[in-house]
């Protein structure tokens, strides 16, 4: 897996990832709306770790900067 996010990408999908998590644990939600938000924020917080994302990846996206040679 080539990474195919850049920096603002990866702290953005970071940072969203986490609020989507923690969130609906400090409102006391429950069911699946609690569910549904802390998956979207468990897929994002993974992405944004690991700098690869398989959706930017089946429609072409790609905001990692190349270095030039």
């Amino acid at each position: 897996m080539e990474k195919n996010e850049g920096t603002v990408d990866r702290v953005i999908r970071v940072i969203l990832g986490s609020i989507l998590i923690i969130r609906p644990i400090q409102m006391g939600l429950s069911g699946g709306l609690a569910i549904i938000m802390m998956l979207i924020g468990l897929i994002l917080l993974i992405t944004g770790i690991i700098g690869y994302c398989g959706l930017y990846t089946v429609i072409g996206i790609n905001t990692l900067k190349k270095k030039a040679d």
